[in-house]
């Protein structure tokens, strides 16, 4: 068989305008965009943690009290600088009424993974404190290291004055900065295991102690995942939250609201509302014929068809394509459904998916007359005249050769 030149068969774009008409995609109408959610807090923003798009948002990047979503950039820093492993002694802390503590003895020794859960889960002051002079030496050193941090990592609403998220001056942070905080730490599978816990045990000293996630939609949402609340006077109630549904993972960040089960409330209404931008569709059917082929030596093509079907994940507004990559011209023998070629499907110009394109029918491999009415100009027509021509001579010359011979007797 001729080596395939790789040529774009066939290109289809599925705009926005035609996703909305259902036609690129083969299904139903899209319904119209619902309007973002208006919710009970000073500010909020959610994206796509995929590629950053920003689906709703409200003073996104207003500079604002966070509470306990401060110990994000603490867990960062800290787990950048110490071992999971490593075994540090708890600090002296000296609590304020209604503080949230793992409730740590001074001098007892605990693992730097025990005190990230602790951070996390019960948001535990004490624990941010041991990490901090864990990876620093003090806590100033270490708040050093944070806004460092944040500025490594382009956070310009950001700035830390303590590792706990007490209202201070100097310690604020912005929705749109917590959610591309949150995002990077779900890079860390550990974190990711972290967030989506919804209790544990850690211990400390050789005692153990049971942890519960102050994050109740991880108890009891099963597609929430994280990430982290906070809570003070000058903040209000803040959840950093984070959710996963059908491979699309959304993060968000609600700031201010007036209590626990509005924040609570107004990131699963915000979650929801984004993944409600979200369908499933067919974008190939098996068997689908998506080219043809001439066939070499045959006045004739073969139909290409899909192997198998493929479904896409996509949000509405973004563009499905679909590239068509085969051989211009084939040569038999070839079998039924032997691969010649490939389809490859992206969203928004990423790769999403690829799918083999195989032969409709078997070919089989071209005769001698083939190749001759292929080879001689004019085709089978003119390739019959020269062949008649030809055996018409050969008779002529023959009947020539036995009437000399006669004629010589």
């Amino acid at each position: 068989m001729q080596g395939p030149r790789r040529g774009l068969i066939r290109r289809i774009a599925a705009a926005a305008a035609a996703l909305a008409a259902g036609l690129a995609l083969g299904g139903p109408a899209t319904p119209a965009a619902a309007a973002p959610p208006e919710l009970p807090a000073r500010a909020w923003v959610m994206v796509d943690a995929d590629d950053g798009t920003t689906l709703a948002s409200r003073a996104a990047g207003v500079e604002r009290s966070v509470a306990s979503a401060t110990k994000l950039m603490t867990a960062y820093a800290a787990r950048r600088d110490l071992s999971l492993s490593k075994r540090v002694p708890a600090p002296p802390y000296q609590a304020l009424a209604a503080e949230s503590l793992v409730g740590l003895r001074p001098g007892e020794r605990i693992s730097v993974r025990d005190l990230l859960y602790g951070l996390i889960l019960a948001s535990g002051n004490d624990a941010a404190v041991a990490l901090a002079d864990a990876a620093a030496g003090s806590q100033e050193d270490f708040v050093a290291q944070m806004n460092r941090d944040a500025r490594r990592l382009g956070l310009d609403d950001t700035s830390y004055a303590n590792p706990i998220g007490l209202d201070q001056p100097g310690n604020y942070s912005s929705a749109r900065d917590l959610v591309a905080l949150a995002t990077e730490l779900r890079e860390d599978p550990f974190f990711r295991r972290v967030f989506d816990t919804p209790q544990t045990t850690v211990h400390s000293g050789g005692r153990a102690i049971q942890l519960s996630n102050r994050n109740t939609l991880v108890r009891t949402v099963p597609w929430v995942n994280g990430v982290k609340t906070g809570y003070t006077l000058d903040a209000g109630y803040v959840l950093v939250g984070s959710a996963t549904r059908r491979g699309v993972t959304l993060v968000s960040a609600v700031l201010g609201a007036p209590s626990e089960a509005d924040r609570e409330a107004a990131t699963l209404e915000l979650l929801r509302y984004g993944f409600s931008q979200y369908r499933r569709e067919s974008v190939l059917e098996r068997g689908e014929r998506l080219a043809a082929a001439a066939v070499r030596y045959q006045d004739d093509s073969l139909s290409l068809l899909a192997r198998r079907p493929l479904t896409v994940m996509f949000r509405r507004g973004q563009d499905v394509e679909t590239d068509v990559v085969a051989p211009e011209e084939v040569e038999g023998p070839i079998d039924r459904g032997e691969r010649l070629g490939e389809a490859v499907v992206s969203v928004d110009g990423e790769e999403v998916g690829r799918v083999a394109l195989i032969a409709a029918r078997a070919v089989p491999a071209a005769d001698i007359g083939d190749r001759v009415d292929d080879a001689l100009p004019g085709g089978p027509v003119l390739a019959w005249v020269l062949v008649t021509a030809v055996l018409a001579a050969a008779i002529v010359l023959v009947v020539r050769l036995i009437g000399h011979r006669r004629a010589t007797r």
